[in-house]
């Protein structure tokens, strides 16, 4: 059975390798030389911080027999720079970054960002990624947001079907490090079309 949850920062190790399955599909040119254990570790170190959790930022787990197996990721969109400044004064600190990590501006600013959405391989197409998407509407309202936003890779399909059965259009485009990515949206009120 997978449980829902808010993040707690004994997390951090399970939720590192998640995010690192992301990084890696983005391909960013910043991290190629960085090892992969030394950014897990600063991934792990975002992920024990109050603003990563539940401050600037929300964190949303899936749970299943104790083991985190999938994670969402998001924020209101006029926090992207203190997000950001999060994991650059950590990757700063870190001897394994040649410079510090500067993340690209990835939302439109009026809209609550899922910055990151990731499921464990072994459980991906058993409707984890569709439940914590179900739950976003929620962590958004609580933050007074009235829309979702997110990215998706033109060249993930996949995940853009998913989106869209849950209720996400697209409305524009944007590059990302090398990759173009279609905008979606919906809003917050808006149920999901998809049904377990």
């Amino acid at each position: 059975m997978i449980v829902l949850r808010e993040a707690k920062s004994e997390d951090a190790p399970q939720i590192a390798p998640l995010i690192n399955l992301i990084f890696d599909e983005m391909q960013l040119e910043e991290l190629e030389d960085v090892p992969e254990p030394d950014l897990e570790k600063v991934i792990a170190m975002a992920y024990r911080t109050r603003a990563y959790l539940s401050g600037i930022a929300n964190t949303v787990v899936a749970e299943a027999d104790g083991q985190v197996v999938g994670v969402a990721f998001g924020y209101p969109g006029e926090n992207e720079d203190r997000v950001d400044e999060v994991l650059r004064r950590l990757s700063d600190k870190s001897a394994a970054f040649d410079q510090p990590f500067e993340a690209e501006s990835e939302t439109d600013g009026n809209e609550w960002y899922l910055d990151s959405i990731a499921v464990s391989p072994d459980y991906q197409g058993h409707g984890v990624g569709r439940q914590l998407l179900n739950a976003l509407p929620k962590v958004a309202a609580k933050n007074d947001e009235k829309v979702i936003g997110l990215n998706v890779d033109f060249d993930n399909p996949g995940a853009m079907k998913l989106y869209a059965r849950n209720g996400y259009q697209v409305v524009g485009t944007r590059m990302i490090g090398d990759h173009a990515y279609y905008h979606m949206q919906r809003d917050v009120l808006e149920p999901a079309l998809a049904q377990a």
